[in-house]
């Protein structure tokens, strides 16, 4: 089965997350409604998803890393270039700075919002504030923190 969407995709690692989406979704089917050819099913969710990894890559003209290693070349490397990460290590001590600045209710609005991810109703809940007193806390906050990073020449 593996090899089956292997030849689609064109990398084992892919096919082998290929073949495990389509066994739980063909487990859920099972339980749900069993189809009459469970080996063809299993197969054409198999080939579903192959194509559709294969279209997404094409559509981005990634390829796989099987595939550039086939063609003699090595894939890129993610990891950023010591002057990128050295610029994003001055910004975030300027964040830093820049929330240290802020009221305590204030600060704890930004990062529970913008680090933690709380809906606005739930960082009212925590900070025990409206809703609207939560926005207004991270609007300002957030406000504050992008006027002194471009006032620094960083947006």
């Amino acid at each position: 089965m593996i090899d089956y969407a292997c030849g689609i995709v064109g990398d084992r690692s892919s096919a082998e997350d290929i073949v495990q989406e389509a066994w739980i979704r063909v487990e859920a089917v099972e339980r749900l409604r069993p189809p009459t050819e469970p080996l063809g099913y299993l197969y054409r969710t198999v080939r579903n998803l192959a194509l559709d990894v294969y279209r997404a890559r094409r559509r981005t003209g990634r390829r796989s890393a099987e595939e550039l290693i086939d063609q003699g070349l090595q894939p890129a490397d993610d990891a950023p270039s010591p002057e990128a990460a050295a610029l994003a290590r001055s910004d975030l001590a300027r964040l830093l700075e820049s929330l240290d600045e802020l009221p305590d209710r204030t600060r704890q609005a930004v990062i529970l919002y913008k680090v933690e991810g709380l809906k606005l109703r739930e960082v009212a809940a925590r900070l025990k504030v409206s809703v609207a007193l939560a926005q207004t806390l991270v609007v300002d906050g957030v406000e504050h923190c992008a006027l002194r990073l471009s006032r620094e020449g960083r947006t």
